[in-house]
């Protein structure tokens, strides 16, 4: 990680399925925690979702991990927590803002967390779930709020004052964390600490850029223009004959 990234206050979080990355990464010890989802283990060819959780936790044990229920009645998302947080001391458990009918998760947020299980909620977008989450919460209930702030972003809208306020919204609650998911570009790292987040989630796509932090732009120009030319030699373009 380059050092303008470990200056920083927020936590950044590996966002993967990946086993063998999620392994080097904690060994390697640049990111202070991990989460996962149905789609990344989809995309990433997970086909035993307890065995690649049991994989991973063998070796990640000092850091946070969410795993994510998957069914769509709350009933059975329950029986679901209770088994994922067995898996270790060290596991969230994923809980979404509301199932496929857009029916509200709440009240069986408030269920877990009162019975102290560390949860992670997400899919949250609107200041109305964050307040709705926060007022579920007990005070000093160990939780994370997942606000999706890079798909704010993508409805035309400005994160940063939306991340802002979730943040005030979450004021009464000590031990719960906002985290800034779904991050475009690294600029975000930067906003997401700026405006107070405690976390972000980020893909090795993004990390990979760290080093064009602080890049000179001529530098950065130039490089872009030798880019084009590389890649236009070496395809064999010709305009003129």
């Amino acid at each position: 990680m380059s050092d303008a990234l470990k200056k920083l206050r927020i936590k950044i979080f590996a966002d993967g399925a990946d086993a063998e990355s999620m392994k080097r990464a904690y060994r390697e010890g640049f990111v202070k925690g991990f989460t996962t989802n149905p789609t990344l283990m989809k995309k990433a060819g997970v086909t035993d979702y307890k065995a690649f959780a049991k994989d991973v936790l063998g070796e990640i044990r000092a850091l946070p991990i969410s795993f994510e229920v998957f069914s769509d009645d709350f009933a059975h998302m329950e029986k679901e927590a209770f088994e994922i947080a067995g898996w270790a001391s060290n596991v969230y458990v994923k809980i979404p803002i509301t199932n496929t009918k857009g029916e509200s998760a709440v009240p069986l947020i408030k269920k877990l967390a009162g019975q102290g299980m560390q949860l992670n909620v997400t899919a949250v977008m609107t200041l109305a779930q964050v307040e709705a989450v926060a007022k579920a919460l007990p005070a000093r209930n160990k939780s994370v709020v997942s606000v999706f702030a890079g798909r704010v972003a993508d409805t035309g809208r400005d994160p940063v004052p939306h991340m802002t306020q979730a943040l005030k919204l979450l004021a009464g609650h000590p031990d719960t964390e906002l985290l800034w998911a779904s991050p475009r570009e690294m600029l975000n790292i930067f906003q997401a600490d700026a405006c107070g987040c405690h976390i972000i989630t980020v893909s090795g796509d993004i990390l990979k850029k760290a080093g064009f932090i602080g890049m000179d732009l001529d530098a950065l120009s130039l490089e872009t223009v030798q880019m084009f030319h590389r890649d236009a030699t070496s395809s064999g373009f010709n305009i003129i004959y």
